[in-house]
């Protein structure tokens, strides 16, 4: 006997293979073999459950101690069940194991209760995945990882990286929707009633008694047959991949729309649901004319027309669709109730025309070619009798718009009790009932109708009777005559010479009406007729609001949100009916609808075809999300589907077909051109991953040549947005031919820097890249030091070959004044970047680079302020070095405390103020040039020197900017023999430049007081030998040994400044050959004040060199 003291634990137990075959959940919690089952409707199920007895102090062990409260004992974690004793009452579900959790709520302040013991752990629950914005009630949530991972003895750490608030108008729409929760509840449909009574009631329809018997008088019984089924195969195939794209996941309102949309992304999504939209919207009008045209036949015949037949029309009308306006914002309830009485009109219409047939035949049936079930009939119209310029296509594209009601009820999907299991449950039975139906029918109509009837008149057959009762000398009954003389009475009616004009007017090729005829009483027909006139009408009413207003959601076309709005617990979109019905009313002016008719069967075609497409595309794509309950379905078939669906639209007439087409390309351009802020996880972004990994694998595969090298740049911005021309510049040369890369280093521990890591992660600098127009991919990092970090980003940023083969850096103009030990890091950051073969770009700006990002930038952390340079420009200088950030205290609203113990003491005069001087620094490079590129190719460096300055001459922001090329000299003498050999190299690498200039003179000694000042740049950079300074010490600083060893570099630079101020002092940019450090015989204060010799008070100058590999050639 079991210890009833004994907690029970609930666990999960899985047979072998019960993920492939499980079809139910079996619940065992009885300490015996009693087996209890119960049904389940997830996707996905669990073939066993067991209640599994264990002690408690077994239990205690399974939870970590150090996550239950200290001052907790064993009764207390006793007590924490409900019912602790087992069999007192029912066993403990895993829902209920935790406290219910309100995540609108601080999530930091409860405890989950999970096993008998307090833990923030949670078990598995629906709640956790749902969408936060889809709640209408308080929802549990899981743990964040923050929750579980950071240390829980400062509190105030604990909570800080815990969730981040939600947005105002997130918390706007989750209030809404507990607000919503608590009315009264929508209403809601099953399969029956939301699915197949509309689908069957649109794919009956007006063809049914108006237009099939034409068919079979045409294509025969056979090919009738034929194209019924074509017709069914093409909405079976559209049905399945729809069922895939159902069970995929929850589906909302908007039918076509939201699946599509949900599929293939917001382009065709938004394409769709707009045409969609409009054409169902004009659906309304073209029955409720073909309605109103058969109640003014009727008033014709009667005498009674109103205006006249136009105008009764328009009357009729407009008081019908009015009606059925009523009908529809009254409630879906009463729209419901109406279809239901429509319905069983139709059906005792179809009834009575089946009776009909039965019925005995009178001489003025036989007439008009209604001549009973009669075998030799069925022979006669089993083959097609085509009419001049018909075929079978042109007959299968009557019939085919039929077929197109299948969507019925998924546009009402958000109205349905389940949609993942009324969709494709109502979809495939109105199939399958109405294909038989039709199927039926339609042999009905071959064997009891005669293809083409004379309709003579009763005096013929009368007297036909007559001569052959005499013939045969026989007195019968009336009854008995009529039966006996049928086969005369038969042979006349197919004579078409004795009809009026000497042609046929009767039969199923001549007359629309010939159901009608044949039925048991002709009004039951008729009120079929009106019955699928109305109920096409009003489903095409309940649609067209239904899926606009899921499109003016989903705000992906402006202006249209006004039609979002809905009223009631079931979300009724008056304002969408209101439109519909404008719509509706004008159409129904026109008074003659047949021209539309073609272009909306192609809207619905189209919409079938990218249901197909979808469901093709997704499976392709192969993503893990893509995971549909529904099996029966096949990809290629999917694919076959929408090839079918567009094959009909040219076969129903190829230009509305193009029309269509031309309808959703611009609407697709349009919604692709605008970019609308949202995200589905559509199959085209599935595509794009898959895309980008097989092209990237594809790369590895290619050897690197020479024509195809591209300068893929790694380039040290810091957070972007604090560098915006920096950012510019780059991305001018990057701009749709290479890789761009911004690197950001945060100097700390990871600890420290983690929120800023994750919070950088998150996209908010990608939505600075898109504000800003900037194509580049973000790479943030955590170093102790600059110099660490930018080894960890040049290492291992990239994947495969792509990856940066260039470092750009700001220049750090405060290199004077900062800590040495910096400045190193920088010095030695170009080194590093030399050991692994990249290119070395340094870019200088008057002002320098450095933007204070404001709160409105994502409200990113503060950049360290240095102490601006008393000798730089009067525009305040602030550093352009790559990010070198201090970790500091912030308040709630992320500001920079004033007295931070990190950041240099400022007066308010400092303080960085957005001036307008500074934001046209800030856009320099954002604006077109104008002027020359002065290009110092002083050294080869495989040709990185000359190629980045053409490349930016190829942009648009530089294309009018003229290069000019300065040369060294070697000889005096030989100033025209070096212009043309550089003019010939420049001709084979395709480089056009007018202007080539050979110095001589940089040889030449530079002015003493220009060695003065540079003399100045040195000072506190010399080493003090006499106060104990060593090299191993103080490795930056500079050797009077190293000085004199160095001496004529020096002068050179000081004389090339010299020359830069001579001849490029008013060029737009200056690119000259970055001066290579040697290791070990430069140090970093003489490298610091070469630089800052050759570009102080230039204009942007390019201090670049390359790997010393080519990166031009002038073979093809």
């Amino acid at each position: 006997m079991a210890d009833t003291s004994m907690q029970t634990v609930p666990t999960v137990t899985f047979k072998e293979g019960a993920c492939e075959n499980s079809s139910r959940v079996i619940l065992n919690n009885t300490p015996n073999d009693m087996i209890r089952k119960v049904p389940s409707t997830s996707r996905f199920q669990v073939d066993r459950v067991n209640s599994v007895t264990d002690d408690p102090d077994d239990v205690n062990n399974a939870v970590d101690d150090a996550e239950s409260p200290v001052h907790r004992n064993k009764d207390d974690s006793r007590q924490s069940f409900d019912s602790p004793v087992f069999g007192s009452s029912p066993p403990v579900s895993p829902t209920d194991t935790y406290a219910s959790h309100n995540s609108f709520s601080n999530p930091y302040e409860s405890h989950f209760k999970t096993f008998g013991k307090y833990t923030t752990e949670a078990l598995p629950h629906m709640d956790h995945y749902r969408n936060l914005l889809s709640a209408t009630t308080a929802m549990k949530s899981r743990p964040t990882l923050a929750e579980l991972h950071e240390e829980k003895d400062n509190d105030e750490n604990f909570r800080s990286k815990g969730r981040d608030k939600l947005l105002a108008s997130d918390e706007k729409l989750v209030e809404e929707g507990l607000k919503k929760s608590k009315e009264k509840g929508a209403l809601k449909f099953g399969w029956i009633k939301g699915v197949l009574i509309r689908c069957l009631l649109n794919i009956w329809g007006v063809m049914l008694f108006m237009r099939l018997s034409w068919v079979v008088g045409q294509s025969g019984v056979g090919f009738a047959t034929l194209i019924i089924l074509l017709s069914a195969v093409v909405t079976t195939l559209t049905s399945l991949s729809m069922s895939a794209i159902c069970t995929n996941g929850e589906v909302r309102g908007g039918g076509a729309y939201f699946m599509i949309s949900r599929s293939l992304g917001p382009e065709f999504g938004g394409a769709i649901g707009l045409v969609f939209s409009v054409a169902n919207a004009v659906a309304v009008a073209m029955y409720v004319v073909g309605f109103a045209e058969t109640v003014r036949d009727i008033l014709k015949v009667n005498n009674a027309l109103m205006v006249d037949e136009e105008n009764d029309i328009r009357i009729i009308g407009v008081l019908t669709i009015t009606l059925l306006l009523f009908i529809a914002i009254i409630g879906m309830e009463w729209e419901a109730r109406a279809q239901v009485i429509l319905l069983a009109l139709l059906l005792v219409a179809i009834a009575n025309f089946i009776i009909g047939t039965l019925i005995p035949t009178t001489p003025e049936k036989v007439s008009k070619g209604i001549v009973g079930y009669k075998g030799e009939v069925f022979v006669d119209n089993l083959g097609p009798k085509f009419s001049e310029g018909e075929s079978f296509f042109s007959v299968f594209a009557v019939f085919f718009p039929a077929a197109t009601g299948i969507l019925a009820g998924a546009n009402i999907s958000g109205d349905l009790k389940n949609a993942q299991k009324d969709i494709p449950k109502g979809t495939f039975y109105s199939i399958l009932i109405s294909t038989i139906v039709y199927i039926g029918i339609a042999w009905i109509l071959g064997a009891t109708i005669m293809r083409e009837a004379s309709g003579y008149a009763l005096a013929a057959v009368q007297s036909a009777i007559a001569a052959n009762v005499s013939a045969n000398s026989t007195y019968q009954s009336n009854h008995t005559m009529v039966e006996t003389l049928q086969p005369s009475a038969f042979s006349l009616a197919g004579n078409c010479s004795l009809g009026n004009d000497g042609q046929c007017e009767y039969g199923l090729l001549h007359d629309y009406r010939a159901m009608e005829i044949a039925s048991g009483w002709g009004p039951i027909v008729t009120v079929g007729i009106f019955s699928a006139t109305l109920s096409s009408a009003l489903a095409s009413l309940v649609s067209a609001p239904k899926v606009f207003q899921a499109v003016c959601k989903d705000k992906i076309f402006p202006k249209i949100h006004f039609f979002a709005k809905g009223y009631g617990a079931s979300d009724n979109p008056r304002r969408a009916y209101l439109l519909a019905y404008f719509i509706g009313v004008a159409f129904i002016a026109i008074g003659d609808l047949n021209s539309i008719a073609p272009i909306i069967s192609n809207f619905f075609l189209m919409s079938y075809a990218l249901i197909n497409y979808s469901c093709f595309d997704a499976s392709l794509a192969r993503s893990p999300g893509w995971r549909p309950a529904f099996k029966y379905y096949f990809m290629w078939l999917s694919l076959l589907g929408a090839l079918v669906c567009i094959a009909v639209m040219f076969i129903i007439n190829w230009w509305t077909a193009l029309i269509t087409f031309a309808v959703i390309a611009f609407l697709f351009v349009y919604v692709h051109y605008t970019k609308p802020d949202v995200n589905w996880g559509s199959s085209t972004q599935a595509h794009v991953y898959k895309s980008a990994l097989q092209s990237a694998l594809k790369l590895l595969a290619v050897e690197d040549h020479i024509k195809n090298f591209r300068p893929q740049i790694l380039v040290l911005t810091g957070l972007p947005s604090s560098r915006p021309a920096l950012v510019d510049f780059v991305y001018t040369l990057t701009r749709k031919i290479s890789l761009m890369m911004c690197g950001h280093i945060l100097i700390g521990n990871q600890s420290d820097c983690l929120r800023e890591i994750n919070k950088n992660k998150s996209g908010s600098v990608y939505q600075w890249f898109k504000q800003r127009k900037v194509k580049s991919f973000y790479s943030v990092t955590s170093s102790p030091t600059f110099r660490q970090g930018a080894q960890s980003i040049m290492q291992n940023v990239g994947v495969g070959k792509l990856r940066p083969n260039i470092l750009v850096m700001g220049f750090k103009s405060d290199w004077r004044t900062t800590h040495h030990e910096e400045v190193d890091g920088y010095f030695n950051t170009i080194h590093d970047a030399f050991d692994l073969e990249f290119g070395v770009g340094i870019l200088r700006v008057a002002g320098g680079f450095f933007n204070e990002p404001n709160q409105n930038d994502s409200g990113h952390e503060s950049l360290v302020q240095h102490k601006l340079d008393a000798d730089e420009e009067e525009v305040p200088s602030f550093p352009s070095t790559p990010t070198m950030l201090r970790k500091h205290s912030r308040s709630s609203e992320g500001s920079i405390p004033e007295n931070s113990g990190d950041i240099p003491g400022r007066d308010d005069s400092h303080h960085l103020l957005v001036t307008e001087s500074l934001i046209k620094q800030q856009d320099r490079f954002a604006k077109k040039q104008k002027g020359t590129i002065d290009v110092w190719w002083l050294f080869d460096d495989g040709g990185l020197t000359l190629l980045i300055p053409y490349i930016l001459t190829t942009k648009l922001y530089w294309g009018n900017c003229r290069l000019r090329i300065f040369i060294a000299g070697t000889k005096r003498g030989e100033i025209d023999r070096e212009q043309r050999q550089m003019a010939t190299l420049l001709s084979k690498f395709r480089i056009e430049c007018k202007e080539i200039t050979v110095v001589a003179d940089i040889g030449k000694s530079p002015e003493k007081k220009s060695e003065v000042e540079f003399d100045k740049l040195l000072e506190g950079w010399m080493l003090d030998e006499e106060n104990g300074e060593t090299q191993e010490k103080y490795p930056w600083k500079i050797s009077e040994e190293e000085k004199d060893l160095l001496h004529d570099k020096t002068k050179r630079n000081i004389r090339l400044k010299e020359l830069l101020v001579k001849h490029s002092s008013d060029a737009s940019l200056v690119v000259m050959t970055l001066p290579m450090p040697r290791k070990g015989t430069c140090p970093t204060g003489l490298y610091m004040a070469w630089l800052d010799t050759l570009t102080r008070d230039m204009p942007p100058i390019l201090l670049i060199r390359g790997n010393q590999s080519s990166v031009l050639t002038f073979y093809s």
